[in-house]
């Protein structure tokens, strides 16, 4: 039987200013560790330390933009645009931008804090 999820649950996120995580699918929403799906709001300024995470990460913006910086370089990712993020691979993601971001985030398998491998 198909399991809905009446809301998201709230998750808190790391970096500055706050972010809004919500967690549609994933460890904390639905028990599910094959894959998450979160909606993040992310405010204008908001930025999080670097990470090498164990999962592959598919974001889609929704609005504004997603700055995102790997060891290669560094991409402004558009509304209406996508990135995706290897297992394995250092990024940090920010929203430098005056009107901050909105996005999809479906990590594949789950987002977990012990696999995520922020920097210090």
């Amino acid at each position: 039987m198909p399991k809905l999820i009446t809301a998201p649950r709230i998750i808190e996120a790391a970096g500055t200013p706050t972010k809004t995580i919500q967690e549609f699918v994933g460890r904390i929403a639905s028990g599910t560790t094959q894959a998450s799906v979160a909606r993040m709001i992310s405010p204008s300024g908001w930025s999080e330390p670097g990470q090498t995470p164990e999962f592959d990460e598919y974001t889609v913006v929704l609005r504004g933009t997603l700055h995102v910086a790997t060891r290669e370089g560094e991409v402004d990712v558009e509304a209406g645009q996508a990135i995706i993020a290897h297992a394995g691979e250092w990024i940090r993601y920010s929203t430098p931008g005056p009107e901050g971001a909105e996005y999809i985030a479906v990590c594949m398998p789950a987002f977990s804090p012990g696999t995520v491998h922020r920097d210090a």
